[in-house]
């Protein structure tokens, strides 16, 4: 048997030590943990782990990893005919399984208002971001004229993404610029899918990112998650005008939540800093947050799985699945 952490008190799942037929390695991401079966096909697991400032949370939120996977996997479905992508199956509500890939080493980001770190820099008085200016004359959270690609590397050690321009990418021979043409359609593609899928749900896709790769044989494929609240921001349409126009916070669907609660109790990721404990009430209404994401996110209500044993239950259906 492996074994795997859950926590009796809440059943989260936050560290997985499977063992496939077939399995050449395993990579633990933030949140995520990818076996590698083959070096053909790829199991990624997402975990109840919550990250926030770069740093993992020591507890885990009830049905985090679930409904993450299945938010990232709808959308997968909702814009295969726009972009390919790496997904195969979901044998698990947790789980998805894909074709590996050699993933790119940038993240696209995408912005389609001045929010979170393009907020944080306009307001030190910066123009530009990742070599892209940005106009004069805008409050947090004004829309931008076009929405605006803004790279970052991805790090290799789980350390800080960097932001990066165009220009460096091509220049440094990141991603060759024949293949950063497809990424950048792709991104502009799947941010104004995402629009109007999010639109159609009284929300704001403010901004997102997408993570690449490539096949074996050499076509550029989404990978990762799309269009999650870990990987997005979104604002509630009704009432977003008047909210800009009387300076006010826009009432947001993301995990901002959880950095403001770190904030507020002294906490930013920094050398020194003690992460607050986080009670069994504050992950209740931590857990019930994403629920809300969810239901929201996919205007479709959210369907518990059963999670008296999720690393049984996990190992199981991957098991089935690999037959």
């Amino acid at each position: 048997m492996h074994d795997t952490t859950t926590h009796t008190t809440m059943n989260t799942i936050t560290t997985t030590n499977f063992n496939f037929p077939n399995q050449k390695s395993v990579y633990r991401g933030k949140v995520r943990e990818v076996y590698n079966i083959n070096d053909d096909l790829l199991v990624m697991v997402a975990t109840d782990r919550l990250s926030a400032f770069d740093v993992v949370l020591p507890k885990g939120i009830p049905y985090k990893g679930q409904i993450l996977n299945q938010i990232a996997t709808k959308f997968m479905e909702l814009t295969q005919d726009i972009v390919p992508n790496w997904l195969i199956a979901t044998p698990d509500p947790n789980v998805a399984v894909g074709h590996l890939c050699e993933p790119f080493k940038v993240e696209m980001v995408i912005r389609g208002y001045l929010s979170g770190h393009a907020a944080r820099e306009y307001a030190l008085g910066k123009r530009a971001i990742c070599g892209v200016t940005m106009e004069e004359g805008l409050k947090e959270n004004d829309k931008f004229a076009t929405p605006i690609i803004t790279p970052t590397t991805k790090a290799e050690n789980g350390s800080h993404d960097e932001d990066i321009s165009r220009e460096a990418i091509l220049e440094y021979g990141i991603v060759s610029e024949e293949d950063y043409l497809v990424l950048e359609k792709y991104t502009r593609a799947l941010y104004q899918r995402g629009t109007e899928i999010a639109s159609s749900r009284g929300l704001i896709l403010v901004d997102t990112k997408y993570e690449f790769g490539k096949t074996k044989e050499g076509v550029i494929v989404l990978i990762d998650e799309i269009h999650t609240p870990d990987s997005s921001r979104y604002f509630y349409a009704d009432g977003y005008q008047e909210r800009q126009d009387n300076n006010e916070e826009q009432k947001q669907l993301s995990k901002e939540f959880v950095r403001r609660w770190l904030i507020e109790n002294g906490f930013q990721g920094k050398e020194g800093q003690q992460i607050p404990d986080m009670t069994e009430e504050y992950i209740e209404t931590v857990s019930e947050r994403y629920i809300e994401l969810y239901e929201n996110i996919l205007g479709e209500k959210f369907v518990k799985a059963d999670i008296s044993n999720i690393d049984e239950r996990i190992e199981k259906n991957v098991l089935e699945f690999l037959k």
